[in-house]
């Protein structure tokens, strides 16, 4: 699964100088099954270009294609199943309910794609210190702590990309060596792709890219 990006710019950057950038207004490709950074201060586009590329956002000129397709000419239906079956997401907001549990909200995205057992998600949460957690309504959790919920619920669905916008941002350095290692297996499992936001210089993977927007 390949994304192409040709002469991209979001609107709100339309009066901006991005001529230091990239992405914006280029011809770019994010290849399949690569580890990618794309690094940059605030303000400079980056949950933007990881919400056009999951199909959140629709303002912006230029064309991205997956596979060959343009993505703007997908219809709900397609959207609905491209994020079943292959792209996975940890928002920087999160998007958790905080009226549900870490489990309810997990098996939430389980029930709709059934890819792994519960005892795998049991295992997964034991790996990031997160068992104790499960249990807990994620409205009463830190941020960090709903992170890496958040990261068990991207990580328990196929997919071809993993889009990760800062999840890590408000882990501890232990928390965060555990949640990258588990996600590194994952992907690697599926030999699929990454997309990681960082504010920096980020060494948490081994990248095939580095890439400022």
């Amino acid at each position: 699964m390949v994304f192409r990006l040709e002469n991209l710019l979001p609107e709100p950057l339309k009066e901006t100088d991005v001529s230091a950038s990239e992405v914006w207004n280029r011809s770019f490709e994010f290849g399949c099954g690569k580890c990618i950074c794309i690094q940059a201060e605030s303000g400079k586009g980056k949950t933007t270009l990881i919400h056009i590329l999951y199909g959140r956002r629709k303002d912006f000129s230029g064309k991205v294609l997956l596979d060959g397709e343009t993505i703007d000419k997908f219809n709900s239906a397609k959207w609905a199943t491209l994020r079943q079956r292959s792209l996975s997401i940890v928002f920087q907001e999160l998007m958790l309910f905080g009226e549900l549990t870490g489990w309810e909200n997990i098996l939430l995205k389980l029930r709709l794609t059934k890819y792994c057992g519960k005892e795998h998600i049991q295992e997964m949460a034991s790996r990031m210190n997160s068992a104790h957690l499960l249990q807990k309504k994620c409205g009463i959790l830190s941020f960090g702590e709903r992170q890496r919920i958040a990261i068990i619920r991207a990580l328990v669905q196929p997919f071809d990309w993993l889009l990760l916008d800062e999840p890590f941002s408000h882990l501890d350095a232990e928390n965060l060596k555990l949640a990258a290692t588990l996600i590194a297996e994952e992907c690697k499992k599926r030999q699929a792709g990454m997309l990681v936001t960082a504010l920096g210089k980020d060494s948490l993977f081994p990248y095939d890219q580095t890439i400022t927007v």
